[in-house]
């Protein structure tokens, strides 16, 4: 735009005018506001913005979400989790029972012992053992050594009550 229409423009923004609202029936005037278009442009941009957050926080934190396509609802979400948790589990016990099952083939066909062979055992070795450092830091040998303190010394309050004890 040169440099006259942008100068148009802006005055145009700012040009007053009135809006009256009138009795039909007796052109009485309700009421008038003085308006230029730059208010009418910044109220509906603040109305427009205010309807989207209210919009958006209603949608966010009511169950209205579960209405929209792609929100789940927390008891399906719930679900979800406690079946993870079972299949996880159900997993282990059919790891356990395959290798049951498959020592119990090898003391049939002759393969092992029975003497030697053990439920318990075969299970034993297809659990995984997780690697889990069981050393005490720094903090824990710390706090460890003053709660022995604190247990062979009795505590002021301890002294206090045995004194008034005997009296």
């Amino acid at each position: 735009m040169t440099k006259k229409k942008k100068q148009n423009f802006r005055r145009r923004l700012f040009i007053k005018s009135r809006l009256i609202i009138l009795n039909e029936d007796t052109f009485e005037e309700r009421f008038s506001f003085k308006l230029n278009m730059m208010n009418v442009f910044v109220t509906f941009t603040l109305g427009g913005i205010f309807l989207i957050a209210i919009t958006t926080f209603i949608i966010a934190f009511t169950p209205l979400r579960e209405f929209i396509p792609g929100y789940s609802s927390t008891a399906l979400k719930r679900n979800a989790t406690e079946l993870a948790i079972k299949s996880d589990s159900l997993e282990t016990a059919l790891r356990k029972n395959e290798a049951y099952i498959k020592g119990i083939q090898k003391v049939l066909k002759g393969e092992l012992d029975y003497a030697k062979f053990n439920k318990d055992s075969i299970i034993s070795e297809t659990e995984e053992s997780p690697d889990v450092n069981m050393k005490a830091g720094e903090e824990e040998l710390k706090l460890r050594e003053e709660v022995a303190k604190e247990d062979a010394q009795p505590t002021e309050k301890a002294r206090n009550k045995n004194k008034k004890d005997k009296k």
